[in-house]
Parts: structure tokens; C-alpha cells; sequence
């Protein structure tokens, strides 16, 4: 979008929040970046540049916006809709893989030359994998030096620098001030929410392109949460995290305007990647103007669209947990998966310490599950087998359902996989790979409440039908279950 000047222009004098980490605004007079709804005056049109990302700003020499913050935007939504070589790219970078495995790790996962990759990032974002990485470590310390009372020293290798020169110049670089000046900047604003400085304990806020409808949501997360994995405790959805150098918990709370994050990590570094992650699972990155404006052509779907917009797609912190949670929830009760997840995580979790609920365990590792009984399981045989099947392949690393992963690729090994169906990978796509278009034609559920609006009811009708309405099928599955009397009113696992 940041090469279409007049629109970039237009948005940035009508101050339109959608666009927010869409482009960045570059003021060459002032040698600032905002992001388009900055509240000042904008500036003349002459002395405005226009960036896909906040590494390329950087990378030209321009400095953060005090006012508006434009490295706390939310995140592009081409990079939650796309599944090319830079939209792979860009969701391994947000899950830290450049600060733990540096450009050939991110390489190697993606199966391209680590030229190949810079140069392609480089053509649409401005930016090389170091720059845009560095751009994420700046943002992640300035969250620490804000809301934490952690030495100096300690966040600047939390956020991933390997030294604390390099931390205390990046941060000057970035931001015009000194990491000790951020705090006390904040200090003076009132937003440091972390006073006592507890180790490990942070409070965030999660920004997300409005409408929001919180309900189908955190309905869904809440219905089918696992227990001791998961729980709603005080108005807030929490569950455990497995992190690359520890474990964590992550407590969401729906604002009007923002979702409230308290984030318990037992090693800080792994912040970017808890907060990349949680973001993933609530889809805040979605463009849902966008989304419901396609779906709003449809006239069956628009009354649907005009009573609840902006609904979300509820996705996961864990593409592998997923997918076993969709292989015990085949032509179950929601009820009943839950207690089959339930026996797995007392039986093969890991234990965790949760003093402010009742969060017992991590999810099982693919690595663990790969070690059971099958004859332990109850589970019909055909599922047993289904079950067992995939967790060796993903321990064995032959299916692969990270952020690098190929969508059309993973449908294919996952519909070689016996017990494997067009809802099971469909759901999968959906919520663990994150696929925007994946439709569940075969759901149950959603045939009822497409028949119930006139719609088809047939699979192969009802996909016609729902031609019209890519790329966004997975967001018009969410409004079809609206509508559907059903105890939970959201997709089932």
C-alpha cells in the first residue's frame, strides 16, 4: 500500500486508525516516522514519505513518534494472509527465529538461500531480516524500560541484544532518548503498570484494528478451554504457553478499545515471542473492514455482517497442540474432547506453578505424546491410529505446522494421514495455520445455519457459494455460526 501515494495521503489527513501498520509515515523535516492516525497536524504533502514497515523508517535514518508510538501498531495483516516466501518470513521473525538462530536458521526453515530472502524482504518491506529483527528487539526493550523495574543490564538481553552498548545505541537511535530517559518519561506519564518490578510479570496492552466483537472470540476459547491448561478465571481467558527457553502464562482480558495482556514468563527473552503468539491466537491482526466489507456482498450474509462486525478468528499459541485437539474432538461432544485433552495433559504435561489461578500444566509436546501407550487411550481404534500417526510425524519433524509452513503443502501431508477428512485439515488450517480462507463445508453446524438463512446446505453447494466470498470463507464461518442454536454458538474443536 505505501507505494499508492494519494491513498497513503488521504489516510494520513483523515487520521484513519485501520491503517495503522499498514504503511508508515516518514516527516522529512521533523526526521520522524508516525503511523497514519498520529494525532498532530499532518504534514504538508511534500515533506512526506511513505514505508511498508517501521525497519525500513528506522533503517532511513528516521526516528519514533513520541506521541503516537508507531512501533506499537498492530501488525500488517498481509503477513496473516498470505502464505509466500515473506509472509513466512516475516510470522518466523515475529516468533524470534532470527535473535535465536540468526538469517541461515530462518533460511533453513524456509528452504530458500539466505540471499534469496534478503533480497525479496528487502523489495516489499524496505528492510533486511537483521533490520526488521532489530526493529522488534528496540520495541520489546522499550516495553521492558516502560513497564518493568528491571536493571538496565538485564533488559537489554532480554530483548535479545548481545550487548548492552548495542542496546543503549539502539535505543537512542530509535527512540531520540536514552533507555533511562524512557523510563522516566514513563514514570511521569503513569504507564509503567509492573510497579513492585516482579521478575518475569508484565502487563501490556494488545492494540487491534476496531470493530472487535469479543464474544465469538473469547466464547470459544473460554467453551473449549482444557483444564489446567486453560481457564477463565475473572473475567479474563488464561492458559499456559510452551516457550523456546521456558514456560509462561498469559492472561487476556477484552477492553472497548485494546485487550489487556498479563504476561508471568520464566525467562523475559522469551517476550516478543509470547506477545507475537498470543496476538496470532486473538487474529489481532486482522484488516475486519476489509473482511466485512467483501462478506457485506452477500446479501444473506450482511444482516449477520450489520449485527455483530468485526468477529474474529479464534486460533491458537501452539499449531501442534491444535491439531491433536482437532483428532480427539472428531464426532465428539465438545465436552467429551475436552475430557479426552484433559487425561492427556494430567498424564503427559508438564507441571507449572500458577499462584493466581488454577493453570496445572503445559500441553503435552508432540515429543511426549510420541512416548505413550496407545491402549491407554479411550479412544475408538481407527483413532487411536489416527492420533498416534500424527504425533510421530510431528515429533519426527516430516509435518511441519509452524509459522513456516506452507498452507497448501500441509493440507496435502495432512490429508495422507489415515482418520484425516476435509474437516480435520480444514480446521486445522484454519485455526493453527492460520489460513484466512480455509472452509469447514463439511461442519455439521454450519450447514444447519446456512440452511437456516437459505443459503446451500450441500458441501459442494455451499463451497460455490462461498466462492464469492475469498478470501475471507474462515471469517464468514464465524458469522454463519452465529446463527446457529447451538449451546456454544462457536465452531466446535
Amino acid at each position: 500500500m505505501h507505494t499508492d501515494t494519494e491513498r497513503c495521503l488521504r489516510a494520513v489527513q483523515a487520521k484513519e486508525a485501520r491503517f495503522d501498520g499498514w504503511f508508515f509515515t516518514a516527516v522529512l523535516t521533523t526526521g520522524i516516522y508516525c503511523r497514519p492516525s498520529c494525532p498532530v497536524v499532518p504534514p504538508k504533502p511534500q515533506n512526506m514519505r511513505f514505508y511498508p514497515s517501521a525497519a525500513a523508517c528506522q533503517q532511513a535514518g528516521f526516528r519514533a513518534c513520541k506521541r503516537c508510538r508507531p512501533d506499537t501498531s498492530p501488525g500488517s495483516p498481509e503477513w496473516n494472509q498470505r502464505a509466500d516466501l515473506v509472509a513466512r518470513a516475516m510470522r518466523l521473525i515475529g516468533d524470534g527465529i532470527v535473535d535465536r538462530e540468526g538469517v541461515p536458521g530462518l533460511a533453513a526453515r524456509l528452504g530458500y538461500s539466505t540471499r534469496q530472502i534478503e533480497r525479496q524482504l528487502l523489495a516489499e518491506l524496505g528492510a533486511g531480516p537483521l533490520a526488521l529483527a532489530r526493529a522488534q528487539r528496540a520495541q520489546t526493550a522499550r516495553l521492558l524500560v516502560e513497564t518493568t523495574a528491571l536493571p538496565m543490564a538485564e533488559i537489554a538481553f532480554a530483548a535479545g541484544f548481545a550487548s548492552i552498548r548495542t542496546f543503549n545505541d539502539t535505543v537512542r537511535e530509535v527512540y531520540a532518548l536514552a533507555p533511562s530517559e524512557l523510563r522516566t518519561r514513563a514514570l511521569r506519564g503513569t504507564q509503567r503498570t509492573n510497579g513492585t518490578g516482579t521478575p518475569g510479570a508484565l502487563t501490556l496492552r494488545l492494540p487491534f484494528r476496531a470493530p472487535l466483537n469479543p464474544d465469538n472470540l473469547f466464547g470459544h476459547l473460554a467453551a473449549t478451554a482444557v483444564p489446567g491448561v486453560e481457564e477463565w478465571r475473572d473475567g479474563a481467558y488464561r492458559r499456559t504457553l510452551r516457550l523456546p527457553y521456558g514456560h509462561g502464562i498469559a492472561a487476556l482480558t477484552p477492553a472497548p478499545d485494546h485487550i489487556g495482556c498479563r504476561l508471568t514468563l520464566t525467562d523475559l527473552r522469551d517476550l516478543p515471542v509470547a506477545i507475537s503468539r498470543c496476538r496470532r491466537m486473538l487474529d489481532l491482526d486482522a484488516d475486519p473492514v476489509a473482511i466485512d466489507d467483501l462478506l457485506r456482498t452477500d446479501p444473506l450474509l450482511t444482516p449477520l455482517v450489520d449485527k455483530a462486525p468485526g468477529r474474529r478468528v479464534p486460533r491458537t499459541v501452539d499449531e501442534a497442540e491444535f491439531a491433536v485437539r482437532a483428532v480427539l474432538g472428531q464426532q465428539v461432544s465438545t465436552a467429551a474432547a475436552r475430557t479426552h485433552a484433559a487425561r492427556l495433559v494430567v498424564a503427559h504435561g508438564e507441571p507449572v506453578d500458577d499462584p493466581d489461578g488454577g493453570l496445572t500444566h503445559l500441553f503435552p509436546s508432540p515429543d511426549a505424546l510420541a512416548a505413550l501407550d496407545p491402549e491407554s487411550l479411550a479412544l475408538p481404534r481407527s483413532r487411536r491410529t489416527t492420533l498416534t500417526t500424527l504425533v510421530h510425524q510431528l515429533a519426527a519433524g516430516d509435518l511441519r505446522l509452524g509459522a513456516d509452513s506452507d498452507w497448501d503443502e500441509a493440507r496435502v501431508r495432512l490429508a495422507e494421514l489415515p482418520g484425516f477428512g476435509p474437516w480435520t485439515v480444514e480446521a486445522i488450517a484454519m485455526r493453527a495455520l492460520g489460513d484466512p480462507d480455509a472452509f469447514l463445508a463439511t461442519d455439521l453446524g454450519m450447514r444447519r445455519a446456512a440452511q437456516e438463512l437459505g443459503l446451500p446446505s450441500t458441501p459442494a453447494a455451499l463451497t460455490a457459494r462461498a466462492a464469492a466470498w475469498r478470501p475471507w470463507r474462515a471469517y464468514a464461518v464465524q458469522y454463519l455460526w452465529a446463527t446457529d442454536d447451538h449451546p456454544i454458538n462457536f465452531m466446535p474443536m
